[in-house]
């Protein structure tokens, strides 16, 4: 892990500055349980993924959800960190690329974000990088440490190996961070998990030090399929879809077929219907915008066969065109 933080992220991270934990979620469950106390406060840019506001809760903290529009690409701005800040703000999280929405932080917006939080030195950040070399279009990745260094100390930068290296079932996480923090973090995951299998660590070593060039394939894939689905939902009447930038998911905006109703009947009147419908009746599983935070919305993963996508795609755009 030290080597991999170095060699992608210019990060340097003594061994004692490294956990590895049973997934990326553990990091982030291990960094909240240590840290927040009742009522602290934790910044979370929405759309967001359903498990960083539930972590947040089971840790006596409080969760403050931002709303980042598709107007704005899906991030947070400057502005609205400054102006969420208070005396209790104890952390920041951003995922980029993001779940669900494939919004990616360039570094001058991670400069720009950086301005405000060395103006607040009791905000710790948290960044989710696990879609990290899931990034289109000749984009560059950054993460908040690498773009400002003096926020190194107050940062954990998370990532694993279930999504760049399609090894979710194995269970590696892992973070590089203060060693004060990280030693806190491993003292309560001793006494939960104990340790990551050894197995799994060693196939995680593997893919990390090993040949990348089936990643980069793997990304190649991905990106020709945001092409095609994005394309065919955005040609879907009622639909409207944001370009994601890295990760493998669309984020389309459904609020034009609020109010209609399916040929059997059943009326949609919010994104959990819209979904349900669309599973019941069309044959096609999506996860409704609210459960990200965000609704009005509905999120598919295009990490599927092209044949497959493009099948759904298809159902999709037949159901919306059968709404009444």
């Amino acid at each position: 892990m030290v080597e991999k933080f170095k060699r992608d992220n210019g990060l340097t991270y003594a061994p004692e500055e490294i956990i590895v934990s049973t997934g990326g979620k553990q990091v982030i469950y291990d960094a909240m349980i240590a840290t927040l106390n009742p009522g602290d406060e934790v910044i979370i840019p929405t759309p967001c993924w359903v498990s960083y506001p539930d972590i947040v809760g089971l840790a006596d903290g409080i969760p403050v959800l931002l709303p980042c529009g598709s107007n704005q690409g899906f991030k947070l701005t400057p502005t609205q960190l400054e102006a969420a800040i208070t005396p209790r703000t104890k952390w920041l999280v951003v995922n980029t690329p993001s779940n669900p929405t494939g919004a990616t932080y360039s570094a001058e917006e991670l400069a720009g974000l950086a301005e405000v939080l060395l103006r607040h030195p009791q905000v710790l950040v948290f960044t989710d990088d696990i879609y990290e070399k899931l990034i289109f279009d000749g984009r560059r990745f950054a993460t908040f440490a690498q773009v400002e260094p003096r926020l190194r100390e107050r940062t954990v930068t998370m990532n694993g190996c279930s999504k760049a290296y399609a090894m979710t079932g194995w269970r590696i996480g892992f973070g590089g961070a203060p060693r004060g923090l990280i030693k806190a973090m491993d003292k309560l995951q001793g006494q939960s998990t104990s340790s990551t299998c050894s197995v799994a660590q060693a196939a995680a070593i593997a893919a990390l030090i090993g040949p990348q060039d089936e990643t980069e394939m793997m990304r190649q894939a991905y990106e020709r399929r945001r092409n095609m689905v994005v394309g065919m939902l955005n040609a879907t009447p009622g639909l409207r879809c944001h370009m994601p930038e890295g990760a493998f998911y669309a984020f389309p905006d459904m609020s034009a077929c609020l109010g209609r109703s399916t040929p059997t009947g059943k009326k949609i009147e919010n994104d959990w219907d819209f979904v349900l419908a669309l599973l019941s009746e069309g044959g096609v599983a999506a996860v409704h915008g609210t459960a990200f935070m965000f609704p009005g919305h509905f999120c598919i993963s295009f990490a599927a066969s092209d044949a497959e996508l493009e099948e759904a795609c298809r159902r999709i755009r037949k159901f919306c065109e059968e709404l009444i």
